[in-house]
């Protein structure tokens, strides 16, 4: 499964980005090979639009869960319709790596 991860960098150690919308990049990591993919975010400088217009970016690469701080309301209606699973991490402290390992367990334990 795919699952897209908000982050501040192009880097394993990068720290999560609290921003769906206007995060910096999008990793996406692929739970059966192991591939990890960063995607820099072209909405994240938009008038407008950022959340909805990320939806599609991360849509488009097959993702079915999207793990971010926070979500605004208009784009969970939208992953909702898309049926993409959204996950909340609070604390911005944990890096991507930490994040693609806890994934992993979760794998693991179905």
């Amino acid at each position: 499964m795919k699952v897209a991860i908000t982050s501040t960098g192009n880097s394993l150690e990068a720290k999560l980005d609290s921003r769906f919308g206007r995060c910096s990049y999008f990793v996406v990591y692929d739970t059966e090979s192991k591939a990890t993919e960063f995607v820099p975010n072209s909405n994240k400088e938009n008038i407008e639009g950022a959340g909805p217009a990320s939806v599609q970016l991360v849509a488009s690469r097959g993702v079915k869960k999207v793990v971010s701080g926070e979500f605004g309301a208009k784009v969970k209606s939208i992953f909702d319709s898309l049926q993409i699973q959204l996950v909340v991490i609070n604390g911005h402290e944990k890096t991507i790596n930490e994040i693609i390992g806890l994934l992993n367990h979760e794998n693991n334990q179905q």
